[in-house]
């Protein structure tokens, strides 16, 4: 009978929690071993027995944290956002110390499949210049960054594969916008756990497609999918790969 996967949670807030409620309702395949908060850091002089971290913590803390569990030797999945400018140091870190990694915007399956919708759409736009593109995302007040790294992400998906868009404006446009320009707007208010939607839209017709999460269940599952596929592996991966794997594309 194989072992139950080992994990440390870093970063004990909502995400956390979820992490930890399915993980306790599979004993069998989970064993929460260490949390680490604000009061309780994970430390280089520290013995943990654990097999993958899991990071939902601060993009300020993502850098420190990887750097300790590189010279742990652990492999991790980070689902913290906005911290990507910072994604060339997290790849020399991983790559000199030999490690597993998995990262991404976002940990919803759903939200893959959600992707690879978006990115067959913008190839067929390149023949429909009569229709224009742009995204809206909404989250819950406590958010921190925006827009959200999803929404960044189905951004560059459409810039990859819509050739009339080159640039991702983030901010209110507050004059008219270039035909380059793909806008991303953003919401914040209350609970809402995450909504993102892609708009075509031309002078005859609207097409409106999304995604709507109804609660954290999914990102949980999905880093704890994710912790299972990186654990006896080296290299440095985007959540793509393991939905990829899943999926067997």
């Amino acid at each position: 009978m194989t072992a139950a996967l080992k994990l440390a949670l870093i970063g004990f807030g909502s995400m956390g929690k979820e992490i930890k409620r399915l993980a306790d309702n599979s004993p069998s395949q989970f064993s929460i071993t260490n949390i680490f908060e604000i009061d309780n850091k994970i430390s280089s002089g520290g013995e943990y027995d654990f097999d993958v971290a899991i990071d939902f913590s601060h993009p300020n803390q993502v850098i420190e944290n990887l750097k300790i569990l590189a010279y742990l030797n652990k492999n991790c999945v980070v689902g913290t956002t906005g911290w990507y400018e910072q994604l060339d140091e997290a790849k020399e870190i991983v790559n000199n110390a030999d490690i597993g990694f998995v990262y991404g915007a976002n940990f919803s399956v759903g939200v893959q499949l959600f992707l690879q919708i978006v990115q067959q759409i913008a190839k067929a736009l390149n023949n429909l210049d009569e229709y224009d593109v742009f995204v809206h995302e909404i989250h819950h007040k406590n958010k921190i960054d925006s827009p959200s790294g999803t929404a960044l992400s189905i951004g560059n998906v459409i810039l990859e594969n819509l050739e009339r868009k080159k640039i991702i404006l983030t901010e209110t446009s507050h004059s008219k916008i270039s035909p380059e320009q793909l806008h991303i707007s953003s919401t914040r208010g209350g609970d809402f756990p995450g909504k993102h939607a892609v708009f075509i839209d031309s002078p005859a017709d609207t097409i409106e497609i999304s995604h709507s999460a109804r609660n954290r269940s999914g990102f949980a599952y999905g880093a704890l999918k994710a912790a299972s596929w990186i654990k006896d592996k080296k290299g440095f991966y985007d959540f793509s790969n393991v939905v990829n794997f899943l999926l067997k594309l």
